[in-house]
């Protein structure tokens, strides 16, 4: 196997409690270190897995796991563990994993997956609809489409999103939380392959030539994944659109680093908003 055979990496460093009294990562860690890499190879495709999973009236079952060793990792080494679906039977899902050490294989492995009934746990024809994702991810495609519309349009999955994150999550009191501004505002939100709305955020005038982004929200399943990327993007791409030169936002301080990422910089000192520590942040465009 060969790195550019994944689209999907997952990132590790070896921790001390992995290694065993031959200094190496012991040998059953590696499945471990596939099924985390499953978990985010699912975060890729956009799927929450437990709600996509509801929806879709099953759940997916280990029929087989097989590890063949080529090396051997040590403490702190940074591995990256490829995933890709490799296979889809009628019923099963066939995932192939590889250990990576900068280019060097480590381990390879399989694991057989079969879609199934929760209740009577026997097995169900893969969704159609989780085909054509999985498909489409390892063909390239894209897995989130963002909408950028008013709140007529678009405020009912905004609110939830905001709802769930700010006011239930981050226990924002919910009157400080809505505001006249969404009636005019410009809003985004993405979707997954399964119309699923994901995140949100929107986009108010500030003064002439200068754009604001607030209301940043992601799911907390899908944080990581890209998707908070999506909506920024397609925010900003709407302040150029509209002629803004310039684009400001006050970021919670924890997401700070997630806009430098993307080209912001901090202005200014530290503050508080809503009780949680906030910087503000700018970028040309």
């Amino acid at each position: 196997m060969k790195r550019t055979e994944f689209r999907f990496f997952d990132r590790l460093r070896v921790r001390w409690a992995e290694i065993d009294a031959q200094k190496i990562v012991f040998n059953a860690h590696y499945l471990m270190y596939f099924d985390t890499a499953v978990a985010g190879y699912w975060r890729a495709l956009a799927l929450p897995y437990a709600q996509t999973m509801e929806s879709l009236g099953g759940d997916l079952y280990v029929r087989k796991a097989t590890v063949e060793y080529h090396g051997s990792a040590r403490y702190d080494d940074q591995l990256e563990i490829g995933m890709r679906c490799g296979r889809i039977g009628n019923s099963s899902l066939l995932f192939e994993g590889a250990v990576f050490r900068g280019d060097e294989l480590l381990i390879n492995g399989e694991l057989v997956y079969v879609f199934a009934d929760p209740h009577t746990q026997t097995s169900r024809p893969v969704p159609q609809s989780l085909r054509d994702v999985l498909q489409g991810f390892e063909a390239g495609q894209g897995m989130v489409d963002v909408r950028v519309g008013g709140w007529d349009d678009l405020g009912r999955e905004a609110s939830a999103i905001r709802t769930e994150v700010f006011v239930e999550e981050q226990r924002i009191p919910a009157e400080m939380e809505w505001d006249v501004a969404d009636a005019s505002c410009v809003h985004a939100v993405a979707y997954n392959r399964f119309g699923l709305p994901l995140a949100t955020g929107r986009l108010l005038q500030h003064v002439p030539g200068v754009a604001k982004i607030g209301r940043m929200a992601v799911s907390q399943s899908l944080r990581g994944s890209g998707v908070g990327r999506h909506v920024l993007e397609a925010l900003m791409k709407a302040a150029r659109a509209r002629g803004d030169r310039e684009v400001l936002l006050h970021a919670q301080s924890s997401a700070a680093p997630f806009y430098a990422r993307a080209g912001f910089a901090p202005r200014g000192q530290e503050f508080e908003e809503a009780g949680i520590p906030h910087i503000e942040m700018v970028r040309a465009l």
